[in-house]
């Protein structure tokens, strides 16, 4: 990003957004036209805001705070995103067992898609209902088999009974557990399903699939999107995404972690902080690593070029990344009113209405 003046980045040609209020809640039309920004990655988010603990990551501020879900919501509207996802990421079976709060199940779920829904409605976003890994998926043991099953149903009921537009399901390691994911969709709904990998350092699915072979299962099993969400930041998910366009016919999906992963440590997970004796970052020590403005810009840009359509920022983004994103696509949201103009700065401005003695001192400010 440009230190004086406006920012003179060029963004690529894409489809500008729609007014708000009264466009069509048909995702595949959309993407038909041009890309569709979907924010994700709420927990982290909330979680610097002081409202959600890491560790087990279970948005319990869906009862203690609705509000503050609520304008994390409009945030991410405000800042460009076309999708309102209902925060059901981690409100499954198995993570409110997890924290004892397993009697939750049904009215955090509803309370998720109740946000959602509201806010979706208000600003003519897509509402997404959200499914993702459950952490207890074992091929090898048919009892984990059922209680996958079991979750991806009874999540994807509580969403239809919400009336969503299309089905989000996230952060999957497993080829095995999405489909079991898009199967649940596909058996309860008729509305479109986005499935997305999460890559981990291996380049490789849990049951040994390449990104590239993985998506294509899913698009054989009628997926409407594929592709890949978290853990990797827009450097190592790069050379991932180009390999999946390749291999599939139908849209693709890119939703970085806002992170500076590299190839020695390609996941967010992986990074280690060498001014705090290599420890390992994740999850409250990240901040060193938070990419720029400019470096989601670049990302959008590049993915767009590829005829990549579904973009996001997953684990980590802010509403700063997602303006980036959406102004990456020619896109001017109410946020970008207030993007950065350097031209008035009080040591490296240009406007004439700023003093000299403040600009000729700008080498050494």
């Amino acid at each position: 990003m440009a230190a004086t003046a406006k920012s003179s980045r060029k963004p690529a040609r894409a489809a500008p957004r729609g007014k708000a209020r009264g466009e069509e809640r048909d995702l595949i039309a959309r993407l038909s036209r041009g890309a569709v920004i979907c924010a994700e990655g709420y927990v982290f988010e909330l979680e610097r805001r002081g409202y959600l603990q890491a560790g087990a990551f279970v948005p319990e501020v869906l009862f203690d705070h609705p509000e503050v879900v609520e304008q994390l919501h409009l945030d991410f509207v405000h800042a460009g995103s076309d999708v309102t996802q209902a925060l059901t990421y981690y409100v499954h079976r198995e993570k409110l067992r997890v924290i004892g709060r397993e009697k939750d199940l049904v009215p955090m779920n509803r309370a998720a898609l109740k946000i959602a829904k509201s806010v979706a409605r208000r600003t003519g976003t897509l509402f997404a209902g959200d499914l993702c890994n459950t952490n207890i998926y074992d091929p090898a043991d048919k009892g984990s088999i059922k209680e996958v099953e079991r979750i991806f149903d009874e999540q994807v009921g509580w969403a239809v009974e919400a009336g969503v537009d299309y089905f989000v399901a996230e952060t999957l390691g497993w080829a095995g557990e999405a489909l079991m994911a898009l199967e649940a969709i596909r058996k309860h709904s008729k509305v479109p399903a986005v499935v997305t990998f999460a890559m981990h350092r291996e380049e490789l699915t849990r049951d040994g699939l390449t990104p590239a072979e993985a998506c294509q299962r899913l698009e054989g099993a009628g997926a409407d999107v594929v592709g890949l969400n978290c853990h990797r930041g827009p450097a190592t998910m790069m050379p991932l995404l180009k390999q999946i366009r390749r291999a599939v016919k139908c849209h693709v999906a890119a939703l970085p972690v806002p992170y500076r992963t590299i190839a020695s440590q390609p996941s967010f997970m992986s990074l280690t902080d060498p001014c705090c004796g290599d420890r390992r970052a994740f999850p409250v020590g990240l901040d060193p690593f938070v990419c720029t403005r400019q470096e989601i810009f670049d990302f959008g840009r590049e993915a767009f070029a590829l005829g990549i359509r579904y973009l996001g920022v997953c684990c980590g983004a802010g509403p700063h990344h997602i303006r980036a994103l959406a102004e990456s696509l020619g896109r001017h949201p109410p946020a970008s009113r207030y993007s950065v103009d350097m031209s008035k700065h009080a040591f490296f401005g240009t406007d004439k209405k700023i003093r000299r003695i403040q600009t000729d001192y700008q080498d050494k400010a």
